[in-house]
């Protein structure tokens, strides 16, 4: 073999490192060489376990903020059943949570059968409290109340039964969210004692004191709190090597976030044999009533709404974040429907995104039977429809129909979908007509009418799932005229699916 020249070794080796991914370095230039991997794309659908110690009064969402803010119905519940915050705080809830029945292998075989493709927990809510066995905060769950490491068993549970695995942080705004700690009472016996978020004893849960108390993102947060946010979501990253992270904001702390972000992405070429496979949720508040919490640009990680939709078909994949309930327990809440999810993700699915999707649990880490119940109609929807699910990719439209919505963060109590709503999906020549309700004995598909047939071309078949024959159909001018079944065969949504000729 005649031996390379040099000029030949070094164009060789040159070659060899421009084919290599370049590593991810912290600015947004090179944050947006980010590409969102097939699983994702594929998944469409994620069950989320917003599950943490502000569910043990089972009062719903920010319990640990508002127990501290005087006359709200939290601060009135908590001194009712617990007593004064000045004498029985939130460290004091902290042990009352003990998960005591809480069996992650039953409730991830559950999600998996309910379709979910991937499984988030909670690491860290604005609360200030870490659900691992974190090597930065002595306040977390193998410590205190459970005394297990919560985010290390949904892990275990989720690789055995084979689910992509995500955990969530929320941490960023806590610096100022959780500073109502530090008040007291304006009127009545107590006014002016403070409250035990006060006392020095504390301040590592609590943090020292400052001025602070706003629930958006921290205006002034020290050096100290941005970097201890940095290792503890960085050691939550190394010890269980998620699929994906979701931060509750934009890119929080300026640099520091984005050391984060590029970390993460760094990471999961290593964890994956140089692909990289890693998610990043970020959300885009600019417009949000929040205001602003973190910084985000396009191109650089997944979009996430929460409890809202896209107006129409994204060319990259994003993600509805929402709860069939609030966020975290509420004793006697009204939860979504199983039609009402099943309503969203066919909506959300035909638009390019994922729904990632909370059953909150209970204290004990069981599910009510409310809950359960929303979860058995979502199993045996999907039994029948996951393939117009799973795997599919936008058509050239979205659907049709009466509804339309302009999109953007918390707007998901604006959608009230029909049988007049119709949303596509597909996956190589099928087209998947997803009919968000029963339409009777016939349905009009307008946007396969004659004239629209370069969209899709011939027709092969038409028939659905869960019904045992095809289906009798004519195509003209007004569009794919389609004769359905006398039985529907599932509730909720029905599906027609179109194969081409």
């Amino acid at each position: 073999m005649t031996p390379l020249t040099r000029r030949q070794w070094l164009g060789t080796v040159a070659a060899a490192a421009s084919a290599q991914p370049r590593a991810f370095e912290p600015t947004w230039e090179s944050l947006q060489q980010y590409r969102c991997p097939d699983w994702f794309r594929d998944a469409k659908l994620g069950i989320w376990a917003h599950w943490g110690p502000q569910c043990v009064p089972r009062q719903g969402d920010w319990y640990a903020r508002n127990m501290y803010i005087e006359g709200s119905a939290h601060y009135r519940y908590h001194v009712a059943n617990y007593g004064h915050p000045s004498e029985f705080g939130y460290k004091d809830i902290l042990p009352l949570w003990k998960a005591e029945h809480f069996d992650p292998d039953i409730l991830i075989r559950r999600y998996k059968a309910a379709g979910a493709r991937y499984f988030v927990a909670l690491g860290v809510h604005h609360d200030n409290f870490d659900c691992w066995n974190s090597k930065h905060h002595h306040w977390n769950s193998v410590r205190v109340g459970p005394r297990k490491d919560i985010v290390g068993l949904w892990h275990d549970a989720a690789r055995r039964h084979n689910l992509r695995f995500g955990v969530t942080e929320h941490l960023a705004r806590s610096w100022s969210w959780f500073n109502v700690n530090k008040g007291s009472d304006k009127t009545g016996p107590l006014a002016g004692v403070p409250y035990d978020g006060a006392d020095p004893r504390y301040q590592d849960l609590y943090f020292p004191p400052h001025g602070e108390t706003t629930p958006r993102y921290p205006a002034h947060p020290p050096a100290s709190y941005t970097e201890n946010w940095l290792a503890r979501v960085t050691d939550l990253l190394d010890s269980y090597q998620p699929d994906l992270l979701y931060t509750d904001g934009g890119i929080p702390f300026g640099e520091i976030g984005l050391r984060l972000a590029a970390h993460f992405y760094n990471q999961s070429r290593r964890w994956n044999g140089g692909r990289l496979e890693a998610v990043y949720n970020l959300k885009d508040f600019k417009e949000s009533p929040l205001g602003k919490v973190g910084e985000y640009r396009e191109g650089m990680s997944v979009l996430d709404l929460e409890r809202g939709i896209v107006s129409g078909i994204r060319p990259e994949p994003w993600q509805t974040d929402t709860c069939i309930g609030q966020w975290f327990y509420k004793t006697g809440i009204r939860y979504k429907s199983t039609e009402t999810v099943v309503h969203m993700l066919a909506d959300i699915v035909s638009k390019n995104g994922n729904l990632l999707l909370n059953f909150p649990l209970r204290p004990d880490g069981t599910l009510d039977c409310e809950s359960d119940e929303v979860l058995a109609g979502l199993t045996e929807w999907m039994a029948v429809n996951a393939e117009a699910i799973h795997g599919t990719r936008p058509w050239q439209v979205f659907g049709e129909g009466p509804l339309r919505d302009t999109g953007g963060q918390l707007n998901e109590n604006r959608l009230k979908f029909t049988a007049e709503d119709i949303r596509y999906t597909s996956k190589g020549n099928t087209l998947y007509a997803i009919c968000l309700g029963w339409p009777g004995r016939s349905l009009l598909l307008r946007s396969l009418a004659e004239e629209a047939s370069s969209a899709f071309g011939r027709i092969g078949q038409v028939t659905m799932p869960g019904a045992p024959d095809a289906l009798k159909w004519a195509r003209n001018k007004a569009g794919l005229t389609v004769e359905l079944p006398a039985d529907k065969p599932c509730d909720h949504a029905v599906v027609v699916k179109i194969s081409a000729a």
